[in-house]
């Protein structure tokens, strides 16, 4: 079997170089030793490291709770119930975005069953309603 460069690590993980960088970075993979031909050698350690981080990415873990719960995976003394716990935080971070992008979606959905949406009218009510929301109505206004 070949070495494992970072280019061929890359490649079986189906991420870029430059993610792989960003990993070692971010402390989230441990930057292998330098062989005497000035290469980094990496694992399948590596390979299954990159598929938990990038698995824990997709069901929306920040970059900084990925490292936390690769602390826990290592870390002996860690019980199932505190990786329970953390799960159930992302949890209900999962249900407040959901709630807010619901929230958009009928604001939307208002906007555009209002506008008419004609060809020759160049007044448009979604862009003269933007303005209102989100923001508090003091926002831009001048200090006193």
């Amino acid at each position: 079997m070949k070495p494992l460069t970072i280019g061929r690590l890359a490649k079986k993980c189906g991420v870029n170089v430059e993610t792989i960088r960003y990993y070692h970075r971010r402390a989230l993979l441990p930057l292998p030793p330098t062989t005497s031909s000035a290469y980094r050698h990496y694992s399948e350690n590596d390979i299954e490291r990159i598929r938990f981080i990038r698995g824990a990415q997709s069901l929306g873990f920040t970059l900084k709770e990925i490292g936390e719960l690769l602390s826990l995976r290592i870390d002996a003394a860690t019980s199932a119930s505190e990786v329970k716990r953390r799960t159930a935080l992302k949890i209900a971070d999962i249900e407040r975005k959901l709630q807010s992008l619901q929230e958009m979606k009928a604001v939307l959905t208002t906007l555009n069953q209002q506008c008419k949406g004609a060809k020759s009218d160049r007044s448009c009510t979604i862009l003269d309603s933007l303005g209102s929301f989100g923001v508090s109505r003091q926002c831009c206004q001048e200090a006193e």
